[in-house]
């Protein structure tokens, strides 16, 4: 990063974006009894944060490859939100009801300003923070940055693959022709979550960056985003899995025989 540009202020400007939109988000939720709000920016706020970045560095090299990186993330994960309805009026998370349900009623106006708008939008700055230490030395492009790139998209495609392979089997539920109530076939057969693993290896591989440029990677603010966002996978996973468990006939003896993230071989 050039001496001219403060790598505090660009961390300020980033934080102030995050609780404009954290604001908005809640406002929005207030509005319209409608909690997916953060949800439905969630591949977009990123993609904003890491090309703020790679603005600030002058468009170093790196950075273009990490936004660039970060751009595709948020157009696969924005198209397949977008299909599924997520954006469509009504189109809230289901799991927020529920959730919502086992509240006392004074505890949940605090839960959405404080986990699902302000936590949840503090994570979307933080994951992007490894952009901004990557900015923040001007060194050129080395064989690391072309690994971190390389794993980056090997994630991606299986995301996209396990998403789409997702959608195809809800589309034959929904026809009456899927022979079970989950899917537990291609990758779905090796992982019981294997998109939310892909998702969470790609932030993980973006620490890498900041390592190519020369900073130390074991730095609070390189791993903080990924580690807080491997705890948020892991919370939603159990909870989600036991909404699954207790409404699809079946899925206990999936539970048994695969996985639930790291797609290790079926257990028999």
């Amino acid at each position: 990063m050039p001496e001219a540009v403060d790598p505090t202020g660009a961390l300020s400007t980033l934080l102030l974006a995050g609780v404009a939109v954290a604001f908005v988000c809640w406002l929005l939720s207030v509005l319209f009894d409608e909690y997916s709000w953060t949800d439905r920016v969630w591949s977009l706020a990123p993609v904003g944060y890491v090309a703020y970045a790679a603005y600030v560095s002058e468009l170093h090299p790196r950075l273009l490859l990490m936004s660039s990186l970060v751009a595709l993330w948020g157009a696969r994960l924005t198209f397949n939100y977008a299909r599924k309805g997520g954006y469509a009026p009504g189109g809230e998370d289901y799991r927020w009801r529920i959730l919502r349900g086992k509240m006392p009623g004074w505890a949940w106006p605090l839960f959405n300003l404080g986990f699902i708008a302000g936590y949840q939008n503090l994570l979307l700055v933080l994951i992007s923070l490894p952009a901004l230490r990557a900015a923040s030395v001007d060194t050129p492009l080395g064989p690391l940055d072309a690994v971190a790139a390389g794993l980056f998209l090997v994630f991606l495609l299986g995301e996209t693959v396990a998403d789409q392979q997702q959608w195809r089997f809800h589309q034959r539920k929904a026809a009456g022709e899927a022979e079970k109530a989950y899917n537990d076939t291609g990758l779905w057969a090796w992982s019981r979550h294997p998109n939310f693993v892909c998702e969470q290896a790609q932030w993980w591989v973006l620490t890498l960056f900041p390592v190519a440029a020369g900073e130390p990677w074991l730095s609070v603010d390189n791993l903080l985003g990924a580690v807080l966002l491997t705890l948020l996978f892991l919370g939603s996973t159990r909870f989600t899995e036991q909404i699954t468990a207790s409404r699809t006939p079946g899925y206990a003896d999936y539970q048994a025989r695969v996985a639930p993230l790291l797609p290790w071989p079926r257990r028999t």
